[in-house]
């Protein structure tokens, strides 16, 4: 069994349990917070297929927040469960909650990485695959722009398995500089042209055909 097979029969499993659950209220064996569970185990399932697939659902800010909420959730199950006298069918609930939501939170927290290409748009990937494909030849890129509103330098190079950009925004007074590292090429397009006035273009332009230096 391959990973991306064992994925998928993780995703209907966390499916039928949820169908289980609706099932279970329906039936009349759930209260008023299980139907708070509920709702949110319908938006875990559904990132879980997004993860699993490899596709967008809703938007990677998304899944980091709701991580975050599955944990406080875990948490407030087990003070819950500690603090007071749950009646059996409050109990399933409460132990049920804590065992399966666990994994689900670290898989959507992970989801909710932009880092990854799955967040990233087609132009994003193709820049991606051309600015890592220069630095096969360069080495170091960079690349300068001052004739703008917004001028910009920006220095890109391959660390190991990471890509870092250093760049310099403004002029004068209002000039900054930061750096940040990714994993993924579609995201260092992406962070380049979002947060400077350079492009993915400008890179090939200027070192086209790579006879030129960083």
């Amino acid at each position: 069994m391959n990973l991306q097979r064992a994925y998928i029969l993780l995703a209907i499993f966390y499916t039928a349990l949820l169908i289980v659950g609706v099932i279970a209220v329906v039936m009349g064996g759930g209260t008023t917070f299980s139907l708070v569970q509920l709702a949110i185990g319908v938006v875990a399932v559904a990132g879980l297929w997004g993860y699993f697939l490899g596709r967008q659902v809703m938007s990677w800010r998304t899944w980091r927040p709701f991580a975050g909420l599955l944990t406080l959730s875990i948490v407030a199950n087990l003070w819950l469960l500690f603090t007071t006298s749950p009646s059996s069918a409050e109990l399933t609930w409460l132990l049920a909650n804590i065992i399966f939501t666990t994994l689900p939170t670290l898989l959507l927290f992970r989801y909710g990485n932009r880092d990854q290409d799955v967040w990233a748009t087609p132009g994003e990937i193709e820049g991606g695959r051309t600015l890592s494909g220069l630095l096969e030849r360069q080495g170091e890129l960079k690349v300068e722009k001052r004739d703008t509103a917004r001028p910009a330098t920006v220095n890109v190079r391959r660390e190991g398995e990471h890509y870092r950009a250093s760049v310099v925004r403004g002029q004068g007074d209002a000039e900054e500089r930061f750096e940040e590292r990714f994993q993924h090429p579609s995201t260092l397009a992406f962070f380049i042209e979002r947060f400077t006035c350079i492009e993915v273009g400008d890179f090939v332009a200027k070192y086209r055909g790579g006879s030129d230096t960083a």
